[in-house]
């Protein structure tokens, strides 16, 4: 691995911490953050390797910059954080859509912001964006909102930072992820051409290769199966 660190904030689960535990893995040494320090702290000794655990909570970002000011040189950079807002245009209940979007694309700016000074020559950044943005659902309108800019966020980041590298990756529903583990998806399952839905392992891939494949810059990545084909 080259110089820096890999940064997961929201490593403490799900995706995120899976992608951190990679890392790990390969020696490199690894900052996961939470919304709780304490937690997070606990993750990062079930990790191990070179792993510490940090806490914030995008969705206040005057919290950011004094939780992330002792980290160094990031080499890679993914914000995987995320909520779920179960809200509607015809029922909206704005303070909880106000926090998601705050959370997203406030906070995922900011964290950007904080840490752009330590962003290695070769660093990368992802972000991690859903397919509510493209198939919304019933409840969807502020995560299909969101997810939305993130698509534009990496745009403008992509060249605001260059030549750091920044990419967006959209998986579509993923089985075994600790949310949808158990749910009825067979009427999803049956329009995925690839006849069963990604898991996390393959989200995962797919983030490396956002991550370490240095001709790939400006993206957004859907990882689906092929569900939005049908």
């Amino acid at each position: 691995m080259g110089e820096g660190a890999v940064v997961v904030v929201g490593g403490t689960s799900g995706i995120g911490r899976e992608l951190a535990a990679e890392y790990a893995r390969k020696g490199a040494p690894v900052v996961v953050s939470g919304r709780d320090a304490v937690r997070a702290t606990k993750v990062s000794e079930a990790i191990g390797g070179l792993t510490k655990g940090v806490g914030f909570d995008l969705a206040e970002p005057g919290s950011i910059r004094a939780a992330l000011a002792d980290i160094g040189p990031v080499r890679r950079l993914v914000i995987a954080a995320i909520e779920r807002d179960v809200n509607s245009v015809a029922e909206y209940a704005w303070e909880r859509a106000q926090r998601l979007v705050t959370l997203k694309l406030v906070g995922y700016l900011e964290a950007v912001h904080v840490l752009k000074d330590r962003l290695t020559p070769d660093a990368s950044v992802v972000l991690f964006g859903g397919l509510a943005k493209e198939r919304p659902y019933e409840g969807s309108t502020t995560v299909s909102t969101v997810n939305g800019g993130v698509s534009g966020m990496v745009r403008t980041l992509a060249c605001e930072l260059a030549p750091v590298r920044v990419n967006a990756i959209h998986p579509g529903i993923v089985g075994d992820s600790p949310y949808w583990l158990g749910k009825p998806l067979d009427a999803v399952i049956s329009r995925t051409p690839l006849g069963r839905l990604v898991t996390m392992a393959e989200v995962v891939e797919a983030a490396l290769f956002l991550l370490e494949c240095g001709g790939v810059n400006g993206t957004d990545l859907y990882v689906d199966g092929g569900w939005l084909l049908r």
